[in-house]
This record gives C-alpha cells, structure tokens and sequence, in this order.
C-alpha cells in the first residue's frame, strides 16, 4: 500500500520507538553537545543523532528550549536524588562537603555542556524557563548548602558563614573554569579542562572552601 493504513494498529516495535522517542531525543541532544563542547544545536542535529524525526522535540518538549530544559532537569533531579542522599550519610559535615565539592567538579568534567545549559536558560531564556531551573536545580542545591553549613555549626566543625555567598563563591571558582573557554584557550593556551586539572581543581576548591568554613580550633 503507498498510503497509511489507518485502520492498521500500531506494531510493537513501532510503540516502544514511540514510547522511548522522549528519552532518545535527550540521549541525543547530550551526546552531540559532549561531542562539539556545545550547547549549540539544531533539531535536526538531534533528529540525525537519535534516527527520529525531529518534529517529534515539538510534539514531546515544545521547543527546542523545551528539549534542553527537560535535558536539564533530568541531569538535575539525579544530581538531587545525590545531595539528598549525602545529608543522610553518616559522615561529618567536612567530609561531606569535600564530596559534595568533588561531585560538582566532577558533573561538570562529564557533562561539559552543563554548567553552559544552566547559564543560556538561566539568562538567554524566559523568566518562566528561568523560573523552572531555579525551582528544580538552585533551589535544592542552596537548601543542601543551608542544611550542611548548619549542621557543621552545630557539632563545632564549621563557623557561622552566611549561605548566599556560600553558594556564589563555591560555584563561582568552579563554574568559571568550565565556561570561560576563551580565557582558557587564549589565556593560558589550554584548549580544554582536562583529566588532571579535573583533579587539582577539586583539590584546590576543597581548600578554598574549607579554609572559609572550618571552625578555627583552639588549644
């Protein structure tokens, strides 16, 4: 037949590409902006990527913004899901925050598309969009701050900080060495972050921070 049988129900096979267009188009999305360093790109990078016609990001996102902030809203809630597991670890609060430290450095290095999605739909996008990533990414991570600085506090191992400037300047030293490409390559001739200054970095932030938030002992 050249026309479609509409009559005809759907084979299996045609109800799971369907049902995992969602997440393949995600999949698809991260993977290309991982390969070019990123986040620029088109639905029909994304439709060629995934073997899917890219009209379906408008069916199942709306927009391409839409596609990206689903993006980003996956890659955050699993980020949460970890900070909510580490407040209930049984750990003292410097240990936590080391990990904490570590496992942002660490987001970033795997995923170096992330922390350039959270600045273009932050401050490129719609308040709404701006909203959505604050309720479901800032939000959670300076509540996590707010608990961890206080329980710190309370068993003597931290100093009172205030959590604001907590947070800037904690994502600030790390943020900038992933976003600023420019100042990386022109600056210091380097064209990318690479394994071993994944590694310093996240020694060097973890003194930093420690250095602004432990108690000073006495004795």
């Amino acid at each position: 037949m050249l026309v479609e049988d509409r009559d005809r129900a759907p084979s299996e096979t045609e109800r799971q590409t369907r049902g995992n267009a969602p997440a393949r188009l995600l999949q698809a999305a991260s993977s290309v902006m991982i390969e070019r360093g990123s986040t620029e790109l088109t639905l029909k990078d994304v439709a060629a990527r995934s073997g899917l016609n890219g009209a379906l990001v408008k069916y199942h996102f709306g927009s391409k913004t839409g596609l990206l902030t689903a993006l980003l809203k996956r890659d955050a809630l699993a980020a949460v899901r970890q900070l909510n597991t580490l407040l209930r670890q049984n750990a003292t609060p410097t240990e936590k925050l080391k990990l904490h430290i570590a496992g942002i450095v660490n987001a970033y290095y795997r995923s170096p598309y992330l922390n350039r999605l959270i600045h273009d739909l932050l401050y490129q996008s719609s308040a709404e969009v701006a909203q959505q990533v604050s309720d479901f990414f800032v939000t959670p991570v300076v509540e996590f701050h707010r608990k961890l600085l206080a329980e710190g506090q309370r068993c003597g191992e931290f100093r009172a900080v205030d959590p604001m400037l907590f947070y800037f300047t904690l994502f600030g030293a790390i943020d900038h060495m992933f976003h600023a490409r420019h100042t990386l390559l022109y600056g210091f001739q380097v064209p990318q972050v690479t394994d071993q200054m994944r590694r310093d970095l996240i020694r060097i932030v973890t003194d930093m921070a420690l250095g602004a938030v432990l108690a000073e002992r006495r004795g």
